[in-house]
């Protein structure tokens, strides 16, 4: 008789730092393990509320930090892996849990006896005499509550419950939707005049697409590295427009729509956030974040908005003109825009992505990540192969002090694949905390979409994904220093206006000639990059600095329209999305066309209300690597210094203390628009 397999997600792993064993989960563990966990996280609940003794911080506050350990451990590996490594069985098992998850959350909130235990502590506040980590974990314990029905009429918080159930699905249902709308097209060419314009590198990754699949020729999809070279270098005009237009139209209409999906997100979130007493659902969100108000960050957009425009609208202009000048007729339409802007940089900057991708070796790029990681906090990142992975593709890396202490593990994900979204994100399959007295240090994960190698030649960067995967590492930084006692208040558990800070702030690295000059080395000859390219990298960085910034403003305003009405609008999708950005478009605007219906940050990510904190803390990140540049940008102290001040702090202290504690002062929000060369 076969003996009874024990789900490995139900039992503490043994491996170094509690590694998810990777290596023995399979795909119908998940349904089963959640199941059991939410019967176990109930149970702990229960056992708080119908504790008989008198609340305390412990045994009421502290109790609930504790409860759910499993659930929360299997959440972090299950939904982690829906991003990343994903399949139809796994989608089929999110949206069956999704439901289960909102229940146990609701009824957590929703639960009289554990609320009134809550409650009571919360009166007893100023009498507890509690540090400011605790005092932190009180305060924020009670907003959840509050902020989650308990503090409702019992009609109320039922209609509360029902509504957050449906909204888990819905914004699950959105993401699915983009990633299945991503896959399921392709460009696929077999005549070679066809890719007239495409670099040597471009042409042989998408032969490799094509052999992957079975198939001669070529094949280019929506995945940025395959989307964006095509875009920026193919001399077929008709060919970029049927790639835009495809790119662009994603879940509009067909199998994937996610035009009533997003109304009905935005429909939920504002019910919900009346419910509670906020005439809309920014004004709920922004309560808990840096802005306070809606009035704020719409004031904010404006501020950046105003001196802007006007450059961006003359350097549309002057890419107009130069294609102009160089035999383009007609208007300069969104797939135009790329193709002749590349252009116009290489001649005037003598500089494009396919002169520098030879000196941005993924390896190479990745070591002097990890060493300037090492000269400003004195990390070390050693490789480990004896740790289970949930992809090939993945590799792992323990992550030490320069005292010997081990602060994390270190998942790297780098390549695209049909099971991954697009994009890069950092996240955590377990943060810091401490659980029975001893501490579980955080398991990191960072995931991009770079180009994969090939048969000759190794993963090359451009230059953005440089930047992209040093923003990234900022955030894992965050997670990797994290200091403190509760896991909802370390690492990356900040507000989402301050999220972003350690993530720009490292890219500013990229642009440094000191930084570049330690590892940028061509892949075959080995020569350093040359003085003039850096210089010519430096000269570069503000080049469409207006454009860029508009469009970033532009996501912004979108997000506020979509959740500052007190009821989704009348006017349906894309007529909503065009009104709301047509007084300062900076292209033609295409019929039937925008981008909300695959925008994940906002309808399936965190983001809602919340994009404009992109350039928020681009603010933030102006004047601390101001800052840095005053100290030195190897400066061990001066890292040191944001280290123990704000980045290992999590959200223990709220975001603005945290920054004058650093900096000594508030931010000047002149501070971006000098960087960027708008003022």
């Amino acid at each position: 008789m076969n003996e009874l397999r024990i789900n490995p997600l139900l039992t503490e792993s043994t491996l170094p730092l509690g590694a998810p064993v990777f290596d023995r989960i399979e795909t119908t563990d998940y349904l089963p393990a959640f199941r059991e966990a939410i019967s176990r996280a109930t149970a702990d609940i229960q056992a708080i509320a119908d504790n008989p003794e008198a609340p305390t911080f412990a045994n009421t506050i502290e109790a609930l930090e504790d409860a759910g350990r499993d659930l929360d451990r299997i959440s972090g590996i299950f939904f982690n892996l829906t991003e990343a490594c994903t399949n139809d069985e796994m989608d089929g098992i999110a949206e069956a849990v999704s439901p289960l998850l909102t229940q146990y959350r609701m009824s957590i909130l929703l639960n009289e006896p554990l609320f009134a235990r809550v409650k009571a502590v919360w009166e007893q506040r100023e009498a507890l005499y509690l540090d400011t980590e605790a005092d932190k974990l009180l305060e924020e314990t009670w907003k959840m509550f509050v902020r989650g029905g308990a503090n409702l009429p019992p009609a109320d918080r039922a209609r509360f419950a029902r509504l957050s159930e449906e909204l888990s699905l819905a914004t699950l249902k959105f993401g699915q939707n983009v990633l299945a709308a991503t896959n399921a097209f392709t460009l696929y060419l077999t005549d070679a005049a066809d890719l007239a314009g495409l670099p040597a590198s471009t042409r042989e990754a998408a032969a490799a697409e094509a052999q992957s699949r079975g198939e001669d020729g070529w094949v280019f999809t929506l995945h940025q590295p395959s989307y964006l070279p095509f875009l920026k270098y193919s001399d077929r005009r008709d060919l970029r427009e049927t790639l835009w237009r495809a790119y662009n139209s994603k879940c509009i209409g067909g199998p994937n729509d996610n035009t009533e999906v997003l109304r009905r997100i935005v429909a939920l979130r504002t019910e919900k956030a009346q419910l509670l007493g906020y005439p809309t659902y920014a004004d709920y969100a922004l309560e808990e974040r840096m802005a306070r108000k809606p009035q704020t960050v719409l004031q904010f957009l404006d501020r950046l908005m105003a001196p802007s425009l006007p450059p961006a609208r003359r350097e549309v202009e002057t890419i107009a003109r130069y294609a102009a000048e160089h035999g383009f007729e007609g208007t300069l339409m969104p797939w135009d825009f790329s193709y002749w802007s590349e252009k116009y940089r290489k001649e005037r900057y003598d500089l494009d992505d396919e002169l520098l991708k030879p000196y941005f070796p993924l390896e190479a790029v990745q070591a002097a990540v990890f060493d300037l990681a090492g000269r400003l906090y004195g990390l070390r990142f050693d490789p480990r192969s004896d740790i289970p992975v949930y992809h090939p593709d993945v590799r792992v890396f323990a992550v030490s002090d320069e005292n010997g202490r081990t602060m994390a593990l270190l998942y790297l994900d780098y390549f695209p694949r049909a099971s991954k979204r697009g994009g890069a994100w950092m996240t955590s399959f377990r943060e810091l905390g401490r659980f029975n007295g001893q501490e579980e240090r955080p398991q990191v994960s960072l995931v991009t979409n770079f180009t994969k190698p090939t048969a000759t030649t190794p993963s090359l960067l451009t230059f953005n994904e440089v930047t992209t995967l040093l923003h990234e590492f900022g955030h894992a930084l965050h997670g990797m220093l994290a200091e403190g006692r509760y896991r909802s208040l370390t690492g990356t558990n900040v507000v989402r206006d301050f999220v972003e800070l350690p993530s720009q702030l490292m890219e500013n690295w990229a642009y440094e000639p000191e930084f570049l000059a330690t590892f940028a080395r061509h892949w075959q000859t080995g020569k350093l990059i040359p003085q003039d390219y850096i210089d010519r990298i430096v000269a570069a960085r503000n080049f469409l600095a207006g454009y860029a910034q508009v469009r970033q403003l532009h996501f912004g305003q979108i997000d506020m329209a979509w959740h500052t009405g007190k009821a989704a609008p009348d006017s349906d999708v894309v007529a909503f999305e065009q009104e709301t950005l047509r007084p300062t478009a900076l292209l033609p605007q295409v019929e039937g066309i925008v981008f909300s219906p695959a925008f994940n940050h906002i309808f399936s990510g965190g983001y809602a209300a919340g994009y404009y904190s992109y350039k928020w803390a681009e603010v933030l990140e102006a004047d601390a690597f101001a800052w840095f540049k005053e100290k030195g940008i190897f400066n061990r102290e001066a890292a040191e210094h944001f280290r123990r001040t704000l980045l290992s702090r999590g959200g223990s202290v709220d975001a603005d203390i945290l920054y004058r504690d650093f900096r000594g002062r508030d931010p000047e929000p002149d501070a971006l628009l000098e960087k960027l060369g708008l003022k």
